[in-house]
């Protein structure tokens, strides 16, 4: 289970069932199945889990007499890993032979017609026999679709006259356009056949050839566009998203009646607002002129009243990228400034604005975070991040709801939208580095007043061990609530704590609802397999840092009652109200809310603009290994 998880108020977890939830009521038959199998391994252990289980002899020794077995060489020993990042492994190409496309299929003449005209081969029909001979290396699915598309439709789409025709060139040039969306036009380039001076048959397997190598193309670029390039899932532990069906048969039937083959194509490509958006930057950064860019030392550290020879340049960095409404508000002072090294109140109040402006803590402190808005991203960063962003908005569902919440971990932010209001948008703090928070999308169900924690297996394991080895009744000194499996209390000093931590003994252990709980007033459920949600925190000055990955996972929000509010479709007095009766008790979300706990340096903001962000977990870097790979397995089988 990931470190940011928690046990239900009304499951348990237990040893064997991976972090699964476990109703209560199944509690007892699953624990004499338990003991069924341990009585498989040996009389001794079978009696061991028995005695725990029945006796009530050994359950009084248990709860009077603490477990002195945990060593500080035990606990180091003891560690729940974090999810992994992998070595990326592209999607595998197939070989494939289009002999069995060789064949003419010819209707059988019916009984007693007599002698039935030959029909006219059609000129597909005429270069069949080509298709014994011709091998492509591609993706398994396109292998599948060209079969399926020439078997039920042997006609040639992108030759006549035997030659190539206008559909083949429009296909051709929209391949080649495909950076324009993040592709690599390289994955779908074929050259035009070589067709002058050859013989009848050379040059029906030159067309043929060119026919067949242009389809695979085409469906491989409807392919990538619609669910990717990169399967997520195989970056790392903390991707979880489904891939995308595709289609292709369906596809390239489409293709063969469309009108306009360029149009069609482009059409394949995802059609969200978000998507156009990030296309629409993307082609304005590829035609803008980069500029002198003015450089920042991120040694800086300045603070109002200190002197810095750097002043100069942080001054000309706003000149050069505040908004102009920023600098017709600071006019007189972005006028006076001589060069100066002293940082004073005026100066100060500029930078506080700049920050602002940027979603930074505005306290004039110039940090690495307000170096790096200063300063900006280069345009080349700018479009790497754009093409990762196009490649990563291909994992999400192309229409991402007229209401749903969106959590962007990179920009520390999760927003709220809901068609004809403004949006909701929060600072959030999520995952340390150690403790990532996943990729993924769930939809909201539960809103929980005055939450129990349900401390985590992960934490108890690496966080809380190493406390009760010191002092075994560390948990009832802090106020936590531990339980047997069957929801008995137990005193803490009376667990096998080792037991635990190995998964032979089940044990609840919670923190009671107050001021002090770790998620504070509120939780937001969207339940999932990485335990992850979204909640309040009594921890409220992680909210003033610019960088905020502090928490196991989960994400704190720096509103819950505004968010809360929303996703009931209630007012926030309603919410405080429910919050102030002081009960632990929950309530339905009504209608279709997905949330999206989404990975994006480049992301479009609420105002229209494209927001660009810190890599806090390096995904950038692994995403870009992955391509790259892909990128050498797909050149490899172009030979």
């Amino acid at each position: 289970m990931r470190s940011n998880g928690i046990f239900s108020r009304r499951s348990e977890i237990l040893p064997g069932t991976a972090g699964a939830p476990v109703r209560c009521g199944k509690t007892l038959a699953l624990l004499l199945a338990g003991a069924a199998m341990v009585s498989l391994t040996g009389p001794a252990q079978a009696q061991s889990l028995l005695d725990r289980l029945f006796n009530p002899k050994y359950q009084r020794m248990q709860e009077l007499e603490p477990q002195a077995r945990l060593d500080k060489q035990a606990v180091a020993a003891l560690r729940v890993s974090a999810p992994k990042y992998f070595t990326y492994q592209p999607d595998a190409l197939k070989t494939v032979s289009l002999a069995a496309l060789a064949e003419v299929k010819t209707a059988a003449a019916p009984a007693g017609a007599g002698e039935v005209p030959a029909t006219p081969l059609s000129p597909f029909d005429v270069a069949r026999p080509a298709l014994k001979e011709i091998r492509l290396t591609v993706l398994p699915e396109v292998a599948e679709a060209l079969e399926a598309h020439y078997r039920e439709s042997p006609a040639f789409l992108w030759v006549s006259e035997d030659a190539p025709n206008a559909r083949a060139a429009a296909a051709r040039q929209t391949l080649a356009g495909a950076a324009a969306f993040g592709l690599d036009p390289s994955d779908y380039a074929v050259g035009l056949p070589a067709t002058i001076g050859l013989e009848t048959d050379a040059r029906a397997k030159a067309l043929m050839d060119f026919e067949m190598r242009l389809s695979a193309a085409v469906l491989t670029y409807m392919l990538d566009a619609g669910r990717g390039r990169v399967d997520p899932n195989r970056i790392s532990g903390y991707h979880d998203l489904p891939r995308r069906k595709i289609d292709l048969v369906a596809q390239i039937h489409g293709l063969q009646a469309a009108g306009n083959v360029e149009a069609f194509l482009e059409s394949r490509q995802p059609q969200g607002e978000h998507f156009k958006a990030l296309v629409a930057e993307l082609a304005a950064l590829r035609g803008a002129q980069e500029g002198e860019r003015i450089q920042i030392s991120l040694a800086t550290l300045l603070k109002p009243g200190t002197d810095s020879a750097e002043l100069a340049n942080i001054v000309a960095a706003i000149r050069k990228n505040g908004s102009e409404a920023l600098k017709a508000d600071h006019a007189a002072i972005l006028s006076a400034y001589d060069g100066g090294t002293l940082y004073g109140p005026e100066l100060v109040d500029l930078v506080k604005a700049f920050q602002k402006e940027n979603r930074l803590t505005p306290d004039g402190i110039v940090g690495k975070a307000t170096i790096r808005a200063l300063v900006g991203d280069s345009n080349a960063d700018k479009i790497a991040k754009l093409e990762l962003a196009l490649e990563r908005s291909r994992w999400l569902p192309e229409d991402l709801g007229s209401r749903r919440v969106f959590i962007n971990q990179p920009a520390f932010t999760a927003t709220y939208v809901e068609s004809g209001k403004a949006p909701l948008a929060m600072r959030v703090v999520v995952g340390t580095k150690a403790n990532q928070t996943s990729f993924f999308y769930d939809q909201i169900e539960t809103v929980e007043y005055n939450p129990y924690w349900g401390v985590p297996y992960s934490i108890i394991v690496n966080e809380k061990l190493p406390k009760l080895a010191a002092d075994p009744g560390y948990l009832d000194k802090i106020g936590y609530e531990v339980t047997t499996a069957s929801g008995k209390p137990i005193p803490s000093a009376s667990v096998d704590w080792h037991a635990v931590a190995t998964k032979k003994l089940s044990v609840n252990v919670r923190q009671r609802p107050g001021s002090d709980n770790a998620l504070g007033e509120l939780k937001i459920l969207f339940p999932n397999k990485h335990a992850i949600y979204m909640h309040d925190t009594p921890s409220k000055s992680l909210f003033n840092k610019d960088v905020r990955a502090f928490s196991h996972g989960c994400v704190r929000l720096s509103d819950p009652r505004a968010m809360a509010a929303a996703v009931l479709g209630k007012s926030k007095d309603y919410v405080a109200s429910r919050i102030a009766g002081g009960k632990n008790e929950s309530e339905d979300v009504t209608g279709v809310i997905p949330v999206y706990v989404a990975y994006f340096t480049a992301w479009p903001e609420t105002d229209g603009t494209i927001g660009y962000y810190g890599d806090v977990y390096d995904r950038d870097m692994y995403l870009t290994r992955a391509l790259e790979a892909t990128r050498k397995t797909r050149l490899q089988a172009r030979g």
